[in-house]
């Protein structure tokens, strides 16, 4: 407890009484912090049902790793800061982000990577008492791998490997560390958000929209079908485009979309996040983009890289990022308005 140099003076010079007031406001606060780590030890043991089976998580974890690419940002909100956190892209301090990276608070967490696989070693070298892997990617043998070092929880049941509802994964994650309240509170806060900018805005709804990534990478575009990480533009009320997962590999991969098949995206509204000027260019250069009539009649958002990485977390810390940010741009283009520019 902070106490100014006014009470800490008076503390020292006034009667005994005085004193203990002031140690009383002390050993209160110190209680208040004891009874919410009792209150998170009394959820323990907790048993977490998965895409692999079940994991008992015996007690409130202390040192917790993610080897996901996301889940870092769900943790630092339910107020545990991880031991060690996995780079995804984009080369951000500690492989956390902008909207999340306060949240640390002056931390540094071992930050691992997945290009070779996950490291093993490294991981077990952290001792963790929870290993949480709800967007890793992982197959049955990591998890049983990582199963030998600590309690290991990944995605929920029928859920694919990579982009598994938002909604789902916050709530799996705050159910492993015993804060399951805490996760259903994010959750509905972050709903309740969207709904009211959807209910602004009444125009955007049945209105179509398209999630595009990025620029043209090996002569194709990386579209997002329906329901694939689009939740940011369909709680808004926008009807997703709808097609696009006939030309993806999997349920959990972007659509493939060629230069002669550009036209398959054209919406009411297309948001391509690019992450750089140059991606930008490439997109205006690539197939009949600028014939679309979304292009064309400036009815088309281009992001920045940190808000094309807040569409491509979806977390709820990014989502209430991009929120902020896009609502505008999405007033815009609804109305014809958008600049066909990369945002300065």
């Amino acid at each position: 407890m902070i106490v100014s140099r006014f009470l800490r003076a008076v503390c020292a010079m006034v009667l005994v009484t005085a004193a203990v007031a002031c140690g009383s406001a002390d050993r209160t606060e110190g209680a208040k912090e004891t009874a919410s780590a009792s209150s998170d030890d009394a959820v323990f043991p907790v048993s977490v049902e998965h895409r692999f089976g079940e994991t008992v998580v015996p007690a409130r974890p202390q040192r917790v790793v993610s080897v996901g690419v996301t889940e870092q940002d769900v943790l630092l909100q339910l107020g545990i800061v991880p031991v060690a956190v996995t780079e995804w892209y984009g080369d951000q301090p500690d492989a956390t982000w902008p909207w999340a990276h306060d949240l640390l608070d002056g931390a540094h967490p071992e930050v691992l990577t997945t290009s070779d696989g996950f490291e093993i070693e490294k991981i077990a070298a952290l001792d963790p008492d929870l290993i949480i892997g709800v967007n890793a990617g992982m197959t049955e043998q990591d998890y049983r791998t990582l199963s030998q070092i600590a309690p290991t929880v990944v995605s929920v049941p029928g859920s694919t490997r990579y982009f598994s509802p938002w909604r789902d994964q916050v709530r799996q994650i705050a159910r492993a560390v015993g804060r399951e309240a805490e996760g259903d509170r994010i959750v509905d806060a972050v709903a309740q958000r969207y709904a009211e900018v959807a209910a602004d805005h009444p125009q955007w709804q049945g209105m179509t929209a398209t999630f595009s990534q990025g620029g043209p990478s090996d002569n194709q575009l990386y579209v997002y079908p329906d329901g694939l990480s689009t939740e940011f533009l369909s709680d808004l009320g926008f009807t997703m485009t709808k097609g696009l997962e006939k030309f993806a590999a999997d349920s959990d991969s972007q659509a493939l979309i060629s230069a002669e098949n550009v036209g398959l995206i054209d919406a009411d509204v297309i948001v391509f996040a690019t992450e750089s000027r140059e991606q930008f260019d490439q997109l205006q250069d690539f197939g009949t983009v600028p014939l679309l009539e979304a292009v064309a009649e400036n009815r088309a958002v281009y992001t920045d890289e940190v808000m094309a990485g807040a569409t491509y977390f979806s977390t709820p810390l990014s989502l209430d990022y991009l929120l902020e940010r896009l609502t505008p741009m999405l007033e815009a283009a609804s109305q014809g308005k958008e600049p066909r520019a990369y945002p300065s």
